[in-house]
C-alpha cells in the first residue's frame, strides 16, 4: 500500500497483517483523489489547507493521502486499537504528528465537537466495515455534533451493491470501482 500522489507519493504505508482492517486500495484511493482535485471530470475540491476527518480510519491511508495533497490537518478516528497502532506507525513514518490527531472513538457516535478535534471539517472520509449500516449513523452524528464546516464535502465508501441512506445530504457523484462504491456528498 502506497501514497498515490502529492508530496509523499510512492511512500509505503504499513498494512494490516490480516483481513480485520480493509484499507482502500491504491487504485480506488487514487480515483477518489482524482475526483476530488479535478474540476473537468470530478468535484474540483480545494485540498490545499483543508481540515480533514478520516472516520473509521483503519490504516489512516485516506487522511494521510489528503495531507500529502496539501490538507492542513487530519483527525483520524477509529475505535479499534490495532487500527490506531497502524495509524500511529504511518503518521510517525511520514513525520505527520504535528498535522494529525488519532482519536479512539466510535465514528458513528461522535457526540458534540470537541475543540481539540481541530474542526469543524470541510472534508470527511467515511470508510466503515461494509454492510453494517454505519454511514447513516455517522452522518447524523457529524451533523448533530456540528463537526461539519459550511459546504463540507463527504466521501463515503461502501461495498458495491450496498445502498446508502443519507437524510439531510445530497449525493454529488456516485462511482463504482469494482467491489467498491464511492459517493461524494454534501449537506442538503
Amino acid at each position: 500500500m502506497r501514497i498515490t500522489g502529492g508530496v509523499f507519493r510512492g511512500r509505503v504505508l504499513v498494512s494490516p497483517q490480516d483481513t480485520r482492517v480493509r484499507p482502500t486500495s491504491d487504485r480506488t484511493r487514487q480515483a477518489i483523489f482524482n475526483m476530488l482535485i479535478h474540476k473537468d471530470f470530478g468535484i474540483g475540491f480545494a485540498l490545499e489547507g483543508s481540515m480533514v476527518a478520516d472516520l473509521f480510519a483503519g490504516t489512516g491511508a485516506l487522511g494521510i493521502e489528503a495531507l500529502s495533497h496539501g490538507a492542513r490537518w487530519c483527525l483520524l478516528v477509529d475505535d479499534n486499537a490495532d487500527s490506531r497502532a497502524l495509524q500511529r506507525q504511518n503518521v510517525e513514518a511520514l513525520n505527520l504528528t504535528g498535522a494529525t490527531r488519532i482519536w479512539r472513538r466510535d465514528a458513528a457516535d461522535l457526540g458534540p465537537i470537541n475543540p481539540a478535534a481541530g474542526g469543524p471539517f470541510n472534508l470527511v472520509f467515511l470508510d466503515p466495515p461494509y454492510r453494517k449500516g454505519l454511514i447513516p449513523r455517522a452522518l447524523k452524528s457529524l451533523q448533530d455534533g456540528n463537526w461539519l464546516a459550511p459546504n463540507a464535502l463527504l466521501v463515503a465508501e461502501t461495498e458495491g451493491m450496498e445502498p446508502l441512506e443519507a437524510p439531510g445530504f445530497r449525493i454529488l457523484d456516485d462511482r463504482d470501482y469494482g467491489e467498491t462504491r464511492v459517493r461524494f456528498l454534501t449537506q442538503a
